[in-house]
């Protein structure tokens, strides 16, 4: 440690294992003053601990059993003071006494010159312990359901995924581990926007409800939109809404383009990522128009779990459908069966066809251009299915507002293949 440089080898050291563990016992210190009860450690204890195990990591050397000896003695002290807690009023937690533990450690870990992880340590547990309000706030607003979708996830990316090989499987190329990516990185934009939706109910309305439904499913949000429309009475409240879910569809493409094809990404991005800005601020706009007819808005609905494992699975079926349809479609329609393919599946979700070419785009009889192509015409036939539910499911007034809106994002997203007509010409 070189700042240290003018003091005797050790004392560098000695004086960081003092700061460290003199803020975790001055935490522990201010939580002792606010409560009326008996609490472990303070000021002085914490250092002490501190040191204890600085000295006996220095002493033992490279052996680890004087310091995990060590450690089991000041584990039984720390657990007489619990049960000292135990015996009085209260409830009798038991994180002052981890807090000695891991001050104990941390003496440990910079006796070996493990400074990054020492402090860091001290750095996370002095967050820990100050965020106790706010984590216990969370705790009681996260349900028992949301930890169980959480753990879903870790299921699908942590779990499934790094057991999958990494090989390509003829005829049609199919790689296990590539698929499955696929699968947990649009089931993670969905369930991160879900996530956030569920923080900001009845907060940020309905077209925060707008922005973040369409990051995970424009057409649930759409579908959404409509229905709750014909209660509201609010026709271009609704309608702008239902455009800003659209609009957040193409940064939800732009996304997942990034991730998975360079080369694709490039080519549309720039183009999504202008759609959706158009959309979001137009739609923004027609929102805040006055309606003649406007309700309060009543309570928001609860949005709808995206992330569950039949689902995910459902989705790679689908994917893996969509590989071998894509893959016989650019071998014996051509480009023209392609853009069919293409403008069918924009009647439905889109993600599977789309993600599909990207992993097409770039192989021998998939040139890059014609999935952009393929892309850009199943998102503007997606718009069109989709003002075709909210014409369906809302009142006149907001379907046909609803309608006209998608429409003409529709016509606004077949751009990149006006402009690769001209430049080809």
């Amino acid at each position: 440690m070189n700042q240290f440089a003018w003091l005797p080898p050790e004392a560098g050291k000695i004086l960081l294992v003092l700061f460290l563990s003199f803020l975790i016992g001055l935490e522990r210190e201010e939580r002792k003053l606010s409560v009326d009860q008996y609490t472990f450690g303070g000021v002085r204890t914490y250092p002490l601990i501190g040191l204890i195990g600085y000295a006996l990591a220095l002493l033992s050397g490279p052996e680890l059993l004087p310091v995990a000896l060590g450690f089991a003695v000041v584990g039984g002290f720390l657990m007489l003071s619990y049960f000292h807690k135990l015996s009085g009023p209260g409830v009798a937690g038991v994180t002052s006494e981890m807090s000695g533990l891991i001050t104990f450690v941390i003496g440990a870990l910079v006796s070996h010159e493990q400074y990054w992880i020492a402090t860091t340590l001290s750095v996370a547990s002095l967050a820990l312990l100050e965020l106790k309000v706010a984590l216990e706030g969370l705790a009681k607003r996260i349900e028992q359901s949301d930890i169980l979708t959480f753990t879903k996830f870790l299921v699908l990316s942590v779990i499934i995924l790094p057991v999958l090989p990494n090989v390509e499987y003829p005829p049609f190329l199919i790689n296990p581990f590539k698929t499955w990516l696929v699968v947990v990185a649009v089931s993670g934009v969905s369930y991160g926007s879900y996530v956030l939706l569920r923080l900001t109910k009845g907060h940020g309305g309905i077209l925060l409800a707008a922005v973040l439904g369409g990051a995970y499913s424009s057409t649930v949000t759409t579908v959404a939109m409509a229905r709750r429309s014909a209660a509201e009475g609010q026709p271009c409240l609704f309608s702008g809404a239902t455009l800003i879910a659209s609009g957040m569809m193409y940064l939800r493409l732009a996304v997942l383009l990034s991730l998975f094809n360079a080369d694709l990404m490039l080519a549309l991005a720039p183009w999504f990522v202008s759609f959706a800005i158009i959309a979001i601020a137009f739609g923004w706009y027609w929102a805040h128009r006055k309606d003649a007819d406007a309700t309060e808005i009543k309570q928001e609905a609860e949005p709808k779990n995206p992330l569950e494992l039949s689902a995910a699975f459902m989705f790679a079926l689908l994917f893996l459908g969509m590989l071998v349809v894509t893959h016989l479609a650019v071998k014996y329609l051509g480009s023209a069966g392609v853009y069919a393919l293409a403008a069918v599946m924009g009647v439905s979700d889109v993600d599977p066809f789309i993600m599909g070419m990207t992993q097409e785009a770039g192989k021998a009889q998939t040139p890059v251009s014609l999935a952009a192509d393929a892309i850009v015409i199943a998102a503007a036939s997606n718009n069109i299915a989709k003002g075709v539910y909210a014409f369906s499911l809302s009142p006149r007034s907001t379907g046909v507002k609803s309608l006209a809106l998608l429409i003409g994002l529709a016509v606004l997203g077949l751009t990149p293949l006006v402009w690769r007509a001209l430049s080809l010409g």
